[in-house]
């Protein structure tokens, strides 16, 4: 993977465009809670026509959300698009994508937002792997700065979690829903892993599923192309009641130590809890000893 150029630092002033590329909105209150938030930070935010719009599960039809996204990267009004929500729908927009010619603007979501950033991080442009317009309300205040320190052009704190497998490694920060990323392979939109380290989260997927995600990875020898493994919440995982199974943490660690490589879990990011804002295709450092994850400020790992 080659290292991703970050677009302009964003002010005071600008506006953010509201996008709605994957599942139908749900959470009013929360959508306006959201806006609060930019808006006392002297953003603008723009709902952009059609991220109310429902078609099935999805925000509109595959056409319509395409010409959102489309429409938004080319205009020079909004240097940032901000997705609504998560959901479902994303990888349904790349099937025969071509990114337009535009200046780099940010991009920023998580969980099924996934695929567009690491559709966006192939062609060189570094989004945003951070909460939802509709989710950020409920992020503590260092998240929420977190995110705009990054967007506006300032260093981020490491982020501390729990050592698994000590070592050290340098590698371009790879962030995703695993169930997301699984999905992708094989794809157009997977990124070269090479020298990539992998951020992972997810949601309601019992443990045997993922079980069979990073089985899959590892039959497809991926795992022996990246630097490292940052793990974050797993949450709504469990186990089916009176069943015999796994815990999602027994089936990480079952499926990754054997790797011969830094694995560092319990980090703060991912759902139903702190989700810490984590650059694409951006050079970090994974201390497997520390248990740390650290966003490098330069755009090489030597400097």
């Amino acid at each position: 993977m080659q290292i991703c150029q970050l677009p302009p630092p964003l002010k005071p002033g600008d506006t953010f465009a509201v996008i709605a590329p994957s599942g139908t909105l749900r959470e009013r209150e929360a959508l306006e809670k959201g806006l609060q938030i930019f808006q006392s930070r002297g953003y603008q935010v723009k709902l952009c026509s059609g991220y109310d719009r429902r078609w099935g599960y999805l925000a509109g039809t595959d056409t319509e959300r395409r010409s959102q996204l489309a429409t938004l990267l080319q205009d020079p009004a909004y240097p940032a698009l901000l997705c609504l929500r998560g959901g479902y729908g994303g990888a349904r927009l790349l099937e025969d994508w071509h990114w337009p010619i535009a200046a780099p603007k940010w991009l920023i979501g998580f969980s099924d937002i996934t695929s567009l950033l690491w559709s966006y991080g192939k062609q060189g442009v570094s989004g945003v792997h951070a909460p939802l317009l509709t989710t950020i309300h409920a992020e503590p205040d260092w998240s929420i700065q977190r995110l705009f320190n990054w967007l506006e052009g300032r260093s981020i704190e490491p982020l501390q979690g729990t050592s698994w497998r000590g070592g050290h490694s340098l590698g371009l920060l790879l962030p995703a829903n695993l169930t997301v990323a699984t999905h992708l392979l094989g794809t157009a939109a997977q990124p070269c892993l090479e020298q990539v380290i992998l951020a992972f989260e997810d949601v309601a997927e019992a443990p045997y599923r993922i079980d069979r995600m990073l089985t899959q990875w590892r039959m497809l020898g991926l795992f022996k192309q990246i630097s490292g493994i940052a793990l974050g919440r797993f949450s709504q995982c469990e186990p089916t009641p009176h069943l015999p199974s796994f815990t999602v943490t027994e089936v990480l660690q079952d499926r990754l130590a054997d790797l011969n490589i830094p694995i560092v879990a319990d980090l703060p990011f991912g759902h139903d809890g702190v989700n810490a804002a984590l650059p694409v295709g951006r050079w970090v450092e994974l201390d497997g000893d520390r248990g740390t994850l650290a966003v490098l400020n330069s755009s090489s790992p030597d400097n």
